[in-house]
């Protein structure tokens, strides 16, 4: 059986990926530069077997995002793994089509995303952006205009409660004893209720939270559900903190909600485009904290979240299934397509 060939364009997150990696004879790392064309990109990927291709959408160039297109032209590729939980650059319907497995690194970066959150939730609670924005404009005086609220006893209402909801919801209970109210279609109330959280509707949701934190996958469902009708329908003065992906809630909807005071202060990790042009109105708002996508960017989070990938992609090379596949009803498929490429069966 030959290398199990693997290829990423411009950087790794962490180098725990490579050096989990070079500890396996059976792997091959294939680094594309960033500067390659499209042509030079896909010539290097069609012989690779994996594609470790990043998840944030505005990362990687469009033509080398994991949607039809660009399967199409790699008839080798029988894997790709996205850098984090995220898969906005891939399609797994289109892997799925193609006989391609997707993995993601679900759970991997979840204490980091988690403690990014409630610190959002903190910073809002206590008005700390509009305390900063003052400082700066030179119009501190009262401190008593910057009245703030403690976040022990509030209601902080989920919106999504996987890997990081159930960490924040630990979080949230045991540090604040604050009530956690979840809505999540794929889970049900038992499940929820093991995380210490209530299952709700979200009417409900918005209704009662004072904190409405965003914890689900972008998807063709959630696009845009946060939107005006979602904000007027929070509690007066609630906080909305998302740490989810951009496109999940309406930028133009939250900035009027957060102009009539309906929403008190939002903290923001994720844009529709990222970074956010500099000028972007939320980006300067008063009663807004803003980050860069970097929730899950700390360095244990990216080692972490390498070193599974790079054990995922071992997995494979070894005929073993892996882990957190996105796409689970492409099995089949994969294993003829990697019995063909290999002339061995995979384990399950």
């Amino acid at each position: 059986m030959g290398k199990f060939r693997i290829g990423y364009v411009g950087f790794v997150p962490h180098p725990n990926f490579l050096e989990t990696c070079a500890k396996d004879p059976a792997l091959e790392v294939v680094h594309i530069p960033l500067e390659f064309s499209t042509g030079e990109a896909v010539q290097a990927l069609s012989s690779c077997h994996g594609y470790y291709v990043m998840a944030a959408r505005d990362e990687v160039p469009v033509p080398l995002h994991v949607h039809a297109e660009l399967l199409g032209k790699l008839p080798n590729l029988l894997m790709a793994a996205s850098y984090g939980a995220g898969y906005d650059t891939c399609s797994p319907e289109d892997c799925t089509e193609a006989g391609v497995l997707l993995i993601n690194q679900a759970g991997g970066n979840a204490q980091g995303v988690a403690e990014h959150a409630v610190g959002m939730m903190l910073a809002c609670l206590k008005r700390m952006p509009e305390a900063h924005a003052a400082m700066i404009a030179g119009t501190a005086r009262n401190r008593a205009t910057l009245l703030g609220r403690e976040l022990r006893g509030r209601v902080v209402g989920l919106i999504g409660c996987g890997n990081v909801g159930a960490r924040v919801t630990e979080i949230v209970k045991l540090a604040f004893g604050c009530r956690v109210i979840v809505c999540d279609p794929f889970l049900d109330a038992a499940t929820i209720a093991r995380s210490g959280a209530e299952k709700v509707a979200m009417a409900e949701l918005l209704a009662q939270a004072d904190v409405v934190s965003v914890h689900c996958p972008l998807t063709a469902a959630t696009r845009g559900m946060i939107n005006a009708a979602a904000f007027a329908a929070m509690k007066p003065g609630a906080v909305f903190v998302t740490t989810a992906r951009g496109s999940i809630h309406d930028e133009v909807a939250l900035l009027e909600a957060l102009n009539s005071g309906q929403v008190a202060s939002a903290g923001l990790d994720v844009w529709e485009v990222e970074p956010p042009p500099v000028d972007h109105p939320l980006l300067h708002h008063r009663a807004v904290i803003a980050s860069q996508h970097t929730a899950g960017v700390t360095q244990e989070s990216r080692a972490n979240i390498t070193k599974i990938a790079a054990l995922a992609f071992s997995d494979v090379a070894a005929g073993r299934m892996p882990p957190r596949i996105v796409n689970p009803e492409v099995k089949a498929r994969f294993g003829e397509r990697y019995e063909a490429a290999f002339g061995v069966g995979l384990r399950q």
